[in-house]
C-alpha cells in the first residue's frame, strides 16, 4: 500500500495559490496615471474593508485599485474618505507603507509627494470589522 506524501503536493498548492492571485487582481482596476491626469482630481469608488487583518487594519486579499504610475511624478495625492475609520495600505516599488487618518488631513488618510514610476497595490483597510463605501481622490494639485 502506498501512502502519500504531503510534501510532494505543496508545489501544486503553491501553484494554485498564484493562479488564484493572479486571477483576483486581473478584475481589479488598474489605473494608469502620468504628468498628464484626465481629470484632477481623479476619483475611484470602493468597498473598504475585508476579512484579512493587518497592520493597516482589515484589508481584502487582492488590492481595491491598482495604479501604475508611468513617469516620476514630483506630486501626487492620494485620500481616501468614508463615513468608517479608513487606511490606505501601499505596496509598491519603494516599499509598503500604511497611512492612517490623523488631525492635520481631516481625519482621512492620505499621502503626498514625489512618485516613482512603477505599479502600486492599492488596499483600503478599515480599523473595524464594517465595511464602508469609499472615495479614493488622486491629485497633483497641492493643497
Amino acid at each position: 500500500m502506498k501512502t502519500l506524501k504531503p510534501f510532494k503536493f505543496v508545489p501544486i498548492a503553491l501553484m494554485m495559490s498564484l493562479v488564484f492571485t493572479e486571477a483576483s487582481f486581473a478584475q481589479t482596476l488598474q489605473i494608469q496615471i502620468n504628468r498628464n491626469l484626465q481629470s484632477d482630481p481623479l476619483i475611484l469608488n470602493g468597498q473598504s474593508g475585508g476579512s484579512i487583518k493587518s497592520n493597516c487594519g482589515n484589508v481584502t486579499a487582492a488590492p481595491n485599485q491598482i495604479i501604475e504610475v508611468t513617469e516620476s511624478l514630483p506630486y501626487l495625492r492620494l485620500t481616501v474618505e468614508t463615513k468608517g475609520q479608513p487606511t490606505l495600505l501601499i505596496d509598491g516599488p519603494g516599499g509598503r507603507f500604511c497611512v492612517l487618518a490623523d488631525s492635520y488631513s481631516g481625519g482621512k488618510p492620505e499621502l503626498s509627494g514625489y512618485w516613482q514610476p512603477g505599479k502600486y497595490l492599492l488596499f483600503i483597510g478599515e480599523l473595524s470589522q464594517q465595511q464602508h463605501s469609499y472615495t479614493l481622490s488622486i491629485s497633483q494639485q497641492k493643497k
